[in-house]
């Protein structure tokens, strides 16, 4: 199979933008809980619909106040909260453009995107970013408007819109049109300077609206409001296709700007969701997690035969539903079930106790983790997109989940693998094109489809099945091509390893730069009786060495001779966004993790 449509379930945006389900909700159902607050530890507190249409209305017509209107761009640069969304959808109630930019970019960065841009004002959440703001600005003088979250930002709009009639907003909003620019979103720039993909309300409703119709009865039980924890950062476009679909179908959202374990996995079991989306990176560190409070109980062996337990009773399930089985034999489905009071229901428990299925994005879900999850009770929804596709392009079909896939073409959208294996796109989610880049707009839109850059194949039920990206491609110096996802990911997997690059283009053969995960580190040296060190002073530990050797040798079975990994360094420290070696959404940048490790690559080949 080379080509596969699927048609829409939802009909296209008709008229309008996305602010107008605000309106129409509070109207149809005002009381209804919406969003759910929390500041420094005090209780949750609940805002109605109502109430967000009001808060809406109030900074829309600050805006207004302020000289911004429609085609106005306005730069955002915050961490998740409430206040995003809030000034987002103020926003689109003007007919402005919506530019997100990661709180952690530079001045050098954000400088690119105001002049890319030539945007007229910034929302930024704290002094920090003020600063990084006016440092990107420098000599210029024609910043003023700015408004600081932290200080009172909101406000400051909501009292400058005092005087704005609010008929003023409601004539600026019925002026906004579906294939009007809703957001100017910039690609993560894991190569070269990053790339502004211009997205419509149009496909924003789009990708939300047939989500909502093919996939809204996964969100919660019958009978039962949908809760989410918004954590994924906004200013990536599948965190903000999340928050646009959670609105849409009227989702209680509660905003958690802090993703690291210590702060996200107690926030999860405070508020319950009864959804969850996520990143690969996200699932991988609860499933550390587990496994880590497995070893401290010493229940380790215990553990191992619970994750098998589960692979093969999840597989066992989904062979079944294909019509290849006759699923789970008594004996299983036995020991399943006993494993399912002692580990599975505690790997719930870590999400609140209430997720029975998710989403994954960002990057494939490998297909063990996603059948573990799946035998512990949660079954993960992988899909594929890009900031091209306004996020999800593909989504696995409910029900139906195959894992080591990432699901059918969305509804509105078609998938075409190109004799060079790329995958091509085309449907209602495809982006409108590259913001002042002619040159990209012709390299990647080619006769109504979108050239994704990544490599794949459809089976023959379908399921797109993504085998790499064509960047990321390794071309050894004997010219074998190597791709480096099925080793990095076979590496991920191990309880050590936190993070793998694997290295050769131009090489004489393949090596690898291996990260430790340093909770596990210290779980795996109590287990033999050792004191705790950190990962770098146990670098030279040759039963670590020895060990991570194993898991390097097993990832090499499952390719050729030509394309495993003959030598590999283990790293002092992961890969970190704050050291520019991960994308926001947590994807390696390898230029700059070969950059940042030049000399550790060259002394891994002068050593052979």
């Amino acid at each position: 199979m080379r080509q596969l449509a699927v048609p829409r379930l939802a009909p296209p945006l008709a008229q309008g933008g996305l602010a107008d389900s605000v309106f129409g909700a509070a109207l149809e159902d005002p009381h209804r809980t919406r969003f759910t607050l929390t500041r420094d530890g005090r209780p949750w507190q609940e805002v109605s619909t109502e109430r967000f249409r009001d808060e809406v209305l109030a900074v829309a017509r600050g805006f207004l106040a302020s000289g911004v209107g429609g085609g106005d761009r306005v730069i955002v640069m915050s961490r998740t909260r409430y206040e995003w969304t809030l000034v987002a959808y103020a926003l689109w109630t003007v007919g402005a453009e919506l530019v997100p930019v990661y709180p952690t970019s530079s001045a050098e960065q954000v400088r690119w995107i105001l002049y890319d841009t030539d945007a007229v004002g910034v929302v930024v959440e704290n002094e920090h970013n003020a600063m990084t703001v006016a440092a990107a600005y420098g000599a210029r003088t024609d910043l003023t408007r700015l408004w600081e979250l932290d200080s009172g930002g909101v406000d400051q709009l909501v009292e400058a819109g005092a005087a704005v009639h609010p008929d003023d907003v409601h004539a600026a909003r019925a002026a906004v049109q579906p294939r009007d620019t809703a957001v100017i979103c910039y690609t993560s720039g894991t190569t070269g300077r990053p790339k502004g993909c211009v997205i419509t309300h149009s496909n924003l409703a789009s990708e939300a609206d047939n989500l909502v119709a093919g996939w809204s009865s996964l969100l919660a039980p019958p009978g039962e409001q949908p809760s989410l924890l918004a954590f994924l950062p906004l200013a990536h476009c599948y965190g903000l296709m999340v928050v646009v679909s959670s609105v849409r179908a009227g989702v209680n959202i509660a905003h958690q700007p802090d993703v690291s374990p210590s702060a996200l996995l107690p926030a999860l079991a405070a508020f319950r969701p009864t959804f969850l989306y996520a990143v690969p990176y996200i699932f991988e560190r609860i499933f550390a997690k587990a496994r880590i409070n497995a070893q401290d109980g010493g229940h380790t062996a215990l553990f191992e035969r619970a994750v098998r337990t589960a692979i093969r009773y999840a597989g066992s399930v989904q062979r079944h539903a294909a019509g290849e089985g006759a699923g789970p034999g008594p004996r299983m489905r036995l020991k399943h079930k006993v494993y399912d009071r002692l580990v599975y229901a505690k790997v719930r428990a870590v999400l609140g106790g209430r997720v029975r299925n998710a989403v994954s994005g960002g990057s494939p879900l490998s297909r063990d983790l996603g059948l573990f999850l799946q035998g512990c009770g949660i079954t993960v929804y992988d899909g594929y997109g890009l900031t091209e596709t306004t996020a999800a392009v593909t989504a696995q079909p409910v029900g139906a989940v195959r894992h080591g896939t990432v699901g059918k073409p969305l509804p509105g959208n078609a998938v075409h693998i190109a004799d060079d294996g790329e995958i091509w796109v085309a449907g209602d989610v495809v982006f409108a094109g590259y913001l002042n880049n002619r040159k990209a707009n012709e390299a990647a839109l080619r006769d109504g489809w979108f050239a994704t850059g990544d490599l794949g194949h459809l089976d023959a039920d379908g399921y797109v099945v993504i085998t790499g990206r064509k960047k990321d491609i390794i071309i050894t110096s004997g010219g074998k091509s190597v791709s480096p996802q099925t080793l990095e990911e076979e590496l991920r997997a191990h309880p050590l390893i936190s993070g793998c690059v694997v290295i050769g283009d131009n090489r004489p053969y393949v090596t690898a730069l291996i990260t430790l995960d340093p909770e596990a580190l210290v779980s795996w040296q109590a287990l033999k009786g050792r004191a705790p060190r950190p990962v770098e002073e146990s670098l030279a530990d040759e039963e670590l060495h020895g060990h991570i050797q194993r898991a390097v040798s097993r990832a090499n079975s499952r390719v050729s001779r030509a394309e495993s990994i003959r030598a590999f360094r283990i790293l002092p420290g992961e890969f970190g966004a704050a050291h520019g070696l991960l994308t926001p959404s947590l994807k390696v940048r390898r230029a700059a993790v070969m950059e940042a490790y030049a000399q550790e690559v060259e002394e891994l080949y002068a050593a052979r």
